[in-house]
């Protein structure tokens, strides 16, 4: 994107393109979930973070270069991005190897408590207090955590497994964005950002891929396609899409759709997998969903805590 995307493109509120876009995006994302699970039949979740991160952020830089988006000046961001790219590396090994160990359903409602982890996060390294309004919904959301953890479908140890590293996604995904907050990366590009997290992801991946198994399950046509979907569609599309959405439209009233993500992520696994829903599912569905709407309302100048 170029710099002369100024005030005159600048909106004040999300208008109905925009909202039409945030619904097909967390559409979207929460069918990365699906997507996943399907390219586990023939590749290890270590060896898909490392290849989507990879050919993701091919698409990326090659993106960049047809925009003229600069991305190796001098900003002084370097330290701060390699910190990053660590944690959101770890933070994807947590994700891809926790939902291959239990449901999509759980996966995405426990990963989509980052916003509540980032206000915890925020409230004492950044500054921002928590407000009574936003305590409900942080109440809001770990009574639908215990909701989660206490309707264990039947899958025992392993189960909880895979459910306690997609909640550590979640706490790493917030880390990332405080560490961002924090530090000169908060004045970079979105594009150069997002490239120094697919680096370190691929990077983390490869220092554990030897300790994961078979890189190769089955390269059958239709794991291959869902890694290429998440890859090329969702790294290199949804993302530069959103990216776009934020330098137009403010970003409080976009973060007010991000409820949908885990929606559409427990919805598409029933449906498209037949993944097992019980009603405690959904009750957690319905207090997280609640909560994140609770906690991205505009602020109106309550007291903190």
């Amino acid at each position: 994107m170029s710099g002369a995307t100024g005030a005159f493109d600048r909106r004040e509120s999300v208008d109905m393109a925009a909202a039409a876009i945030m619904v097909g995006l967390t559409f979207s994302w929460g069918l990365n979930y699906v997507a996943a699970k399907i390219s586990y039949a023939g590749y290890d979740p270590v060896f898909l973070s490392i290849a989507r991160s990879i050919i993701g952020g091919l698409c990326v830089y090659a993106w960049c270069r047809w925009r003229g988006i600069a991305l190796f000046t001098r900003d002084r961001t370097l330290p701060a991005g390699i910190a990053v790219g660590v944690i959101f590396g770890v933070e994807f090994l947590c994700l891809y190897v926790g939902l291959e160990h239990t449901t999509v359903a759980r996966n995405t409602l426990l990963v989509n408590t980052m916003p509540f982890w980032m206000l915890v996060g925020g409230h004492f390294l950044l500054g921002e207090p928590i407000t009574l309004r936003k305590f409900l919904g942080l109440v809001l959301a770990f009574a639908g955590l215990a909701a989660v953890f206490s309707d264990q479908l039947g899958g025992g140890g392993d189960m909880l497994f895979g459910d306690l590293l997609s909640l550590a996604a979640g706490f790493f995904w917030a880390l990332t964005n405080i560490l961002i907050k924090r530090t000169r990366l908060a004045e970079a590009s979105a594009e150069k950002l997002l490239l120094y997290q697919l680096c370190g992801a691929a990077i983390v991946g490869l220092l554990v891929l030897p300790l994961a198994g078979p890189s190769i399950r089955d390269p059958a046509l239709l794991p291959t396609l869902a890694l290429l979907f998440q890859a090329i569609y969702i790294v290199a599309f949804t993302y530069v899409l959103w990216f776009w959405l934020l330098r137009r439209y403010p970003a409080s009233s976009l973060s007010s759709f991000t409820f949908l993500s885990p929606v559409f992520g427990v919805l598409c696994g029933a449906v498209i997998l037949n993944e097992p829903l019980t009603m405690r599912i959904f009750l957690a569905l319905g207090l997280i969903a609640l909560g994140l709407i609770i906690v991205n309302r505009p602020s109106r100048k309550l007291a903190p805590l």
